[in-house]
């Protein structure tokens, strides 16, 4: 697929590939240097908000949601953060769309939706110069694959999706689903996670599924 130059597609991209290079040049002990990377990417988070504001607070609640699961799962310390810093970035390549691709509000038509799915290959190129996001930008480019392997952009399949890729997937379908009717959160939640346990083992981990079903919120995992 042929797309713009950056400066063409979208002026925030710019914007954030600045603040992006400033975190990447940072200088600091490496026991601070987490903290620091995670409260700067939140700050850049905030401008994918203001690029894409139908979805406004959907990376940060992703990234939330993710670190449950990735705690749950006893991951280390550098896995949680690549994770946490995946999650907050896991759209950018919606910014490297033409704009009616990002803001489709019908039912996409062929070309649109093929444009759609190259968002996780874009974001991942867009990531991958920046030392500290390397591992991040993996977990993006794959977090639209399916555990049976009919997902995209490149349509591997189980344990060949990158872990945190999974769970990217997982969580983040889990905070975009909408239900109409759905009068407060708990009720979202708890048809969400019936809308993920159908999917599970087709278009996700089914054990990450359970994960979430476990940990999210008792209250909320009650009738499952």
């Amino acid at each position: 697929m042929q797309t713009d130059i950056v400066e063409q597609v979208e002026p925030a991209v710019v914007n954030i590939q600045r603040l992006l290079g400033k975190i990447d040049r940072l200088r600091l002990p490496a026991a601070s240097r987490r903290d620091v990377e995670s409260i700067l990417v939140r700050q850049v988070s905030r401008e994918l908000d203001r690029a894409l504001p139908w979805q406004a607070g959907h990376a940060t609640r992703t990234a939330a949601v993710a670190m449950l699961i990735g705690e749950a799962l006893a991951l280390d310390a550098a896995a949680l953060h690549h994770l946490k810093l995946a999650a907050l970035l896991h759209d950018i390549g919606m910014l490297m769309l033409p704009e009616q691709n990002r803001q489709a509000t019908q039912p996409l038509d062929p070309a649109s939706y093929v444009a759609i799915q190259q968002h996780p290959r874009l974001g991942a190129n867009l990531l991958a110069p920046f030392t500290f996001l390397r591992e991040a930008s993996v977990l993006i480019a794959h977090h639209h694959e399916w555990w049976d392997g009919s997902g995209y952009p490149y349509g591997i399949r189980g344990e060949f999706i990158p872990l945190g890729a999974r769970i990217l997937a997982v969580v983040d379908a889990f905070e975009a689903i909408q239900i109409p009717g759905a009068w407060d959160r708990s009720m979202r939640d708890r048809v969400a996670l019936r809308i993920l346990r159908v999917a599970s083992g087709t278009q996700f981990d089914p054990y990450l599924v359970g994960i979430l079903a476990d940990t999210y919120d008792v209250r909320h995992c009650a009738t499952f």
